[in-house]
């Protein structure tokens, strides 16, 4: 009787066990594989009858009925290829079923059995440890990814006939030891001291980055608006193991991770070129893949030149960057990615970019400039905490010595802050300001009587909407962390609502 062998199936950035299990019988030949299989898992008959081949065995040429289960389950890509051979090839050989109950296979073969890598190694590792298996065989290349995962014995595989060698225990795979248990966070060349003079500009950022509010740049062409986007991630808190694991599995499930670095220790910065399309963006596909928004998480998400993007991949940012998480729907079922971004995005004040720069004369009609803005929709505005004008740099900012506020120094500050909204919110659920809930706005973000009559005041003469009125309170409550104030004050809000007089001047 064939053994049941144990593999896994990645939907989205999970994972899910998966029972291959095999029935062979002389007769005509034939190979079939049932279980809801792709178009991938379909072409590997070939792929797997060649190995087959290759071990030794004539079984290859018998009736073959290969069954995925459970069937409900959209099973895609080629690391089926190694558990539906040993399924196979268990006719022929005893292989220990004590390892087999206790291990998970997964790999994709080569014509002559070689075992070659795969995505998505880190969510299937994490799914099997978290089922209770103690045993994971995967090609060679991926082990050091696999063995991010402590508590799984972790055996690199370079062929079939290697693997079936150690489950009749002929010879013994040596278990994966190679892998570095430090942690430590990439260290980010950039600095905020190379950009000279825009202190009010490095001040908001300052504010944004302690409680990761999304945050506008309106500038002329040249003010310095995509080197200080740059230079973003250089404040921002150090990844927790937690979240670096979490950042790793969308990478690995993408296909983006380094073999030699497999686990993300720095907060990923994501620069999308206005061409990109709305699938780029949210991710997609026959069985979604992550998007940009996505492939972001937990970092900073940069749209430069704002209104060049299509209209209808800019909507799609609307809920997404207020959830923290994106929906994916297909034929195939629906996926849900986090997405949990620091949204920065720049544009110039027109067409040719130097509407009121005060340096060189504007060549728009106002027709064009109102068409250009018209392009970003209010919705979405109203989900961006902090809009800010980018000055010129003056020659003197220029002629300088480089800024005496550094990188380090932000750093030290937004850590300070994002330590007191940590133990604020440890109860509920959330880390930053940005993301307090509608519900207990009142709760953490309460406004004495002079501060409600200056909120009053500018919701009436800004315009403001609901939503923005709610991020004012956020941004004010993170102004309030910087300064370690317990209370929003008048000096506090005041310079929260500053940070939306944009919404006037260009919207």
């Amino acid at each position: 009787m064939q053994k049941r062998i144990k593999t896994c199936a990645l939907f989205g950035i999970e994972s899910f066990i998966i029972d291959v299990e095999s029935d062979v019988s002389s007769g005509l030949a034939a190979f079939d594989i049932v279980g809801l299989g792709d178009t991938a898992v379909k072409e590997s008959k070939e792929r797997i009858k060649a190995s087959i081949k290759s071990a030794g065995s004539t079984i290859y040429q018998d009736k073959i009925v290969v069954n995925l289960a459970p069937a409900s389950i959209k099973k895609e890509g080629s690391h089926f290829d190694f558990p539906i051979a040993l399924s196979i090839l268990s006719k022929d050989y005893r292989l220990n079923d004590e390892l087999l109950k206790k291990s998970v296979f997964i790999g994709e073969l080569a014509l002559n059995g070689e075992l070659r890598g795969v995505n998505g190694i880190l969510p299937m590792a994490i799914s099997a440890y978290e089922k209770g298996f103690s045993n994971i065989f995967i090609p060679r290349e991926n082990a050091k990814e696999a063995a991010i995962v402590k508590g799984l014995s972790v055996y690199p595989v370079d062929s079939l006939q290697e693997c079936i060698a150690h489950l009749v225990g002929a010879k013994e795979i040596i278990e994966y030891k190679d892998w570095d248990e430090s942690f430590e966070n990439n260290v980010r060349q950039l600095d905020f001291s190379d950009v000279k003079g825009q202190e009010d500009i490095k001040r908001a950022l300052l504010v944004a980055a302690s409680g990761n509010h999304n945050f506008l740049m309106v500038g002329t062409p040249g003010s310095g608006k995509t080197m200080i986007a740059e230079r973003i991630p250089t404040i921002l808190p150090p990844l927790s193991f937690e979240e670096s694991l979490e950042v790793s599995k969308i990478y690995s499930v993408a296909g983006l991770i380094e073999k030699d670095r497999p686990l993300i220790t720095s907060r990923p910065f994501r620069q999308v070129h206005h061409t990109v399309s709305t699938v780029g963006i949210t991710g997609g596909g026959r069985i979604p893949k992550p998007g940009e928004i996505t492939l972001a998480h937990r970092g900073v998400l940069f749209l430069d030149e704002l209104p060049e993007f299509k209209k209808v991949a800019l909507e799609t940012l609307r809920q997404p960057v207020e959830d923290g998480k994106i929906t994916v729907t297909r034929v195939s079922g629906s996926v849900s990615y986090p997405c949990n971004v620091m949204l920065i995005v720049s544009l110039n004040p027109c067409p040719c970019g130097y509407y009121g720069s005060g340096v060189k004369e504007c060549s728009c009609t106002e027709h064009q400039i109102r068409n250009y803005m018209k392009k970003i929709s209010g919705p979405l505005l109203d989900r961006i905490d902090i809009q800010i004008e980018v000055p010129n740099v003056s020659y003197k900012d220029i002629s300088d010595e480089k800024s005496k506020v550094t990188s380090e120094i932000m750093a030290r500050q937004v850590k300070v802050a994002r330590q007191i909204q940590k133990e604020r919110y440890k109860n509920y659920g959330f880390l930053t300001n940005k993301e307090i809930p509608a519900g207990l706005i009142d709760e953490f973000c309460p406004l004495g009587d002079g501060e409600k009559k200056l909120m009053e005041m500018a919701y009436e003469r800004l315009g403001l909407s609901a939503r923005a009125h709610s991020r004012i309170l956020k941004v004010a409550r993170t102004i309030a962390d910087l300064e370690e104030e317990k209370n929003i004050t008048s000096t506090h809000l005041a310079e929260a609502i500053q940070y939306r007089s944009l919404d006037k001047k260009y919207f």
